[in-house]
């Protein structure tokens, strides 16, 4: 079984038209989507994105009838007073990403951590969904 990426219903987000640029604004790679790996194993799949910068706080994980969301807000400002000039800047980033679950996965069971720029999200198998060890069958008479 696979993860399935879930599609936006309706409306597409106004940044598929309009690049970060398109306003004069500055390019920033948190506008964008973090890259995600996801790897399978046969006791459960992983999920690592690449967000690097952040703190644990910054993330909001949900899980709602089998859709696993994965968002993040983020807002920093920065102000510098000298003589007669004030410069303040201000920066707000933000992502949502979902997937749809195979119902092979241990909902309870879910598990994430963040570290160095990856967050880390393990999806652990039900123990039905687990490969079963070769089994020999005699043969009777």
């Amino acid at each position: 079984m696979s993860l399935v990426k879930r599609n936006r219903l309706f409306f597409p987000n106004m940044e598929d038209f309009f690049g970060p640029d398109w306003f004069g604004g500055i390019s920033n790679e948190l506008n964008t989507l973090p890259a995600v790996n996801i790897k399978e194993n046969e006791k459960n799949f992983e999920l690592d994105l690449a967000i690097p910068g952040l703190k644990r706080e910054d993330f909001n994980i949900e899980l709602d009838e089998h859709v696993l969301t994965i968002s993040m807000d983020h807002k920093t400002e920065d102000e510098s007073v000298t003589d007669s000039y004030t410069r303040k800047e201000f920066s707000y980033s933000s992502f949502r990403r979902s997937f749809t679950l195979p119902d092979s996965i241990d909902e309870g069971k879910i598990d994430a951590s963040y570290k160095e720029g990856i967050l880390q999200i393990t999806l652990p198998k039900k123990e039905e969904a687990l490969p079963k060890p070769k089994r020999l069958i005699s043969i009777g008479k």
